[in-house]
C-alpha cells in the first residue's frame, strides 16, 4: 500500500532475425496479459536499434577480430540494466526488480538458489550503485518453484518453454549466422611446426578447442589451438594437451566487491555453468590482470568471460586476452 509497480517489456530485435523462430511479439503479448492480470502499467521500450549497435554488431565484430564474444554479459551491462536505471530516474522509482536468477545479499552479488539456473556468472560487470537499487526476487527460489507459482496465480507464462541460448539467435546454428553477416577469407590450416594441412573456410567460423568441422584428412583427431589473423592461419594440433594452461591475462575488469587485495586468491570460472578453478589473481600491466590457476584449464579463449568467485559470492571479472 503506498507504492507503485510498473512493467517494462524491452523490443530488443525482430522475430524475423530468428528465422521465424522468435517469440518476440509472442512475448509483448504475454507480457501485456502479465500487466493487466497484475492491474499494473507496462512500459514498451523499443530499443532495437541499440541492441543491434551493442550487442549484434558487438558479436559479429568480434568474430571477424577472431575473438569468441560472450554477448549475455553485454546485453545485461549496456542495455538491460542502463535501460532500466534511465526508467527508475523517469518514474523516480526506488527500486528495479529483475527475474535474473542470482542474489544480492546487502550489495553482494552471489549465486543464485537455483545452480542450474544461476545467471550471476552474466551480471559481473554490476557496480555497487547498481546493486543498491537492484532486487531479485527469483533469487531464492528453485525454477520449478517459480513455475508453480506461476501456475497458481494463473500467470499466462508457466508452460513457455526455456530459452537456453543466445536470444537473437534462439535455437539457429551460429555458423550459419556469421556466415549471413561475415564474408568468408579462406585461408591455411597449419600444425604447430607451420607445416599446411588443409584449408579452412575463415576464421571467424571455428573456436579454440574445437574438434568437429575442421575437415582434415588422415591423421587426427586434430584440435584448434589458435588463430594467426595477420597471416590468416588456423593452427592445429593433434595433442589434446596443447589446450591446458594454467596462466592467462584479462582484462576490463569490473570488481563487484571493493574490498580486493593482491595477490588475491580466488575461484574462477571461464564458462558459464564451468567448474570453479582455485586461482591466485594479480595486477599486471595497467588494467590488466594474470591469472595463474591450481590446475590446468582446457581451451581458454579469447574473449570469454573470466569471474571470480569467493564461495557464492562474485567479486567481479574481465575478459580473457
Amino acid at each position: 500500500q503506498g507504492f507503485q509497480i510498473v512493467g517494462v517489456f524491452f523490443r530488443f530485435f525482430d522475430p524475423a532475425l530468428r528465422e521465424g523462430r522468435g517469440r518476440t511479439d509472442g512475448s509483448l503479448k504475454k507480457a501485456k496479459l502479465v500487466a493487466e492480470k497484475l492491474n499494473i502499467p507496462l512500459e514498451i521500450v523499443d530499443a532495437r536499434k541499440e541492441f543491434k549497435e551493442k550487442v549484434i554488431d558487438y558479436f559479429i565484430d568480434s568474430y571477424k577480430k577472431g575473438i569468441t564474444p560472450n554477448p549475455c554479459v553485454v546485453c545485461n551491462k549496456e542495455m538491460k540494466f542502463r535501460l532500466l536505471f534511465e526508467l527508475l530516474k523517469k518514474y523516480k522509482a526506488d527500486y528495479i526488480a529483475t527475474g535474473h536468477y542470482s542474489l544480492n545479499n546487502e550489495h553482494k552479488l552471489c549465486e543464485a538458489k537455483d545452480k542450474t539456473k544461476d545467471q550471476s556468472y552474466f551480471l559481473y560487470k554490476l557496480t555497487q550503485k547498481e546493486l543498491s537499487k537492484t532486487i531479485f526476487p527469483l533469487g531464492k527460489l528453485k525454477k520449478t518453484e517459480v513455475k508453480k507459482l506461476a501456475k497458481k496465480f494463473r500467470m499466462p507464462v508457466f508452460g513457455d518453454e526455456e530459452s537456453q541460448d543466445v536470444c537473437f539467435l534462439a535455437n539457429s546454428d551460429i555458423s550459419k549466422f556469421l556466415k549471413k553477416n561475415i564474408k568468408p577469407k579462406l585461408g591455411n590450416i597449419i600444425d604447430e611446426k607451420g607445416n599446411i594441412l588443409a584449408r579452412h573456410k575463415g576464421l571467424p567460423f571455428y573456436t579454440i578447442g574445437q574438434r568437429k568441422g575442421i575437415e582434415i584428412g588422415g591423421t587426427g583427431p586434430y584440435f584448434v589451438i589458435g588463430k594467426d589473423s595477420k597471416k590468416n592461419q588456423l593452427v592445429v594440433s593433434n595433442d589434446p594437451k596443447r589446450l591446458l594452461t594454467k596462466k592467462f591475462e584479462v582484462f576490463q575488469v569490473n570488481w563487484v566487491s571493493k574490498k580486493t587485495k593482491f595477490p588475491l586468491r580466488a575461484q574462477i570460472q571461464i564458462r558459464y555453468h564451468a567448474e570453479k578453478i582455485s586461482a591466485i589473481i594479480r595486477k599486471s600491466k595497467k588494467g590488466e590482470y594474470r591469472i595463474e590457476t591450481a590446475k590446468p584449464l582446457r581451451a581458454v579463449t579469447k574473449g570469454q568471460s573470466a569471474v571470480f568467485y569467493k564461495n557464492s559470492e562474485i567479486l567481479g571479472g574481465g575478459i580473457i586476452i
